[in-house]
C-alpha cells in the first residue's frame, strides 16, 4: 500500500465511526474499501477488526462514564457468541478471491433492503417508539436462554465477516430478549468487543492482519465516533443513511459484477 493510502484509510475510518455513532454500518463501507485499495478478502476481513476492536473498546467505556454497564451479563452474552465467533473468523480465513467478494456484495444488498424496511416501520410506528432506560427489570428465563442460543449464531456471523453483525445483535437483544435500545448498545458494544478480539487473534495467527492498515483505520474510527457523538441525530441521520445507501448500492455492484 502506498502513504496516501493510509490517510484515506484514517478519512473512511473517520466517516464509519460517525455513520456508527449516527445510523451504523460503518463496516459495511470500510470493509470493501479495503478491497478496493488491494487486499485481499480475508486480509481485508482481519485487518477490518482493528478498528472495530478500537471502536468497541472507546464506546464501553463511554457507556460506563455515562452510567450504562451490566458486565456481568455482557460477559455471559460475550462467553456464548465466542465458540461461533472464533468458527466464523477461522472460515472467514479461508474464503478468498472472487467468491468473498461475492458473498460481501450480497450481505451488503441484504443489509440495504432491511435498513429501508426497518426504517419504514420506525417511521411508522414514530409517534409511539420513544425509548426509555429499563429500571432494573429482570429478563425471564425463557427470554434469557433463547438470547444466549441466538447470540451462539450472531457470534458466527460476526467471526466470519462482522458486516451487519449489529442488526443480529439488535434483533437478538431487542426483540428476543426483549431489552430497550439503551441497553442493547450498552451490551452490544461489549459483545461485538469481546468476540472481535477473539476473531482478530485468529485472522492474525493465520497472517491474515496488516496492522498498519488496522490502525490508521482505528484512529479514524475513534475520532470519527467522537464526532458522532457531538452530532445531533435527527439532524444528521437521514442525510447520512441516504449516503449511506448510495455508496453501499455502488460497492455492492461493484462486489457482484467486477469489470474485466
Amino acid at each position: 500500500m502506498e502513504t496516501w493510502h493510509y490517510f484515506l484509510l484514517a478519512g473512511l475510518g473517520i466517516v464509519a465511526g460517525t455513520l456508527n455513532v449516527l445510523a451504523g454500518g460503518g463496516s459495511l463501507l470500510t470493509l470493501p474499501a479495503l478491497v478496493f485499495l488491494g487486499l485481499d478478502g480475508p486480509v481485508a476481513n482481519g485487518t477490518n477488526r482493528v478498528a472495530i476492536l478500537a471502536q468497541n473498546i472507546t464506546a464501553i467505556g463511554g457507556f460506563r462514564a455515562r452510567g450504562f454497564s451490566d458486565f456481568k451479563l455482557s460477559l455471559s452474552l460475550s462467553l456464548a457468541a465466542l465458540p461461533g465467533a472464533i468458527c466464523g473468523a477461522w472460515l472467514g480465513t479461508m474464503v478468498r478471491g472472487e467468491l468473498f467478494n461475492r458473498i460481501l456484495g450480497i450481505i451488503l444488498i441484504v443489509v440495504l433492503v432491511y435498513m429501508a424496511i426497518e426504517r419504514r416501520r420506525k417511521k411508522a410506528g414514530s409517534t409511539s417508539t420513544t425509548e426509555k432506560p429499563e429500571t432494573g427489570e429482570v429478563l425471564g428465563n425463557r427470554r434469557l436462554i433463547l438470547g444466549h442460543l441466538c447470540l451462539v449464531g450472531v457470534g458466527f456471523y460476526g467471526g466470519f465477516i462482522q458486516a451487519g453483525v449489529g442488526f443480529l445483535l439488535m434483533a437478538a437483544l431487542h426483540q428476543v430478549m426483549g431489552m430497550d435500545l439503551v441497553r442493547v448498545n450498552m451490551h452490544k458494544v461489549f459483545i461485538v468487543g469481546v468476540f472481535t478480539l477473539a476473531a482478530l487473534i485468529v485472522f492474525a495467527v493465520r497472517g491474515q492482519v496488516l496492522w498498519i492498515p488496522g490502525l490508521a483505520l482505528a484512529v479514524g474510527n475513534s475520532i470519527g465516533g467522537w464526532i458522532g457523538s457531538q452530532i445531533s441525530v435527527k439532524k444528521g441521520e437521514g442525510w447520512i443513511r441516504g449516503a449511506l445507501y448510495l455508496a453501499l448500492i455502488a460497492m455492492a455492484l461493484k462486489l457482484l459484477w467486477p469489470s474485466g
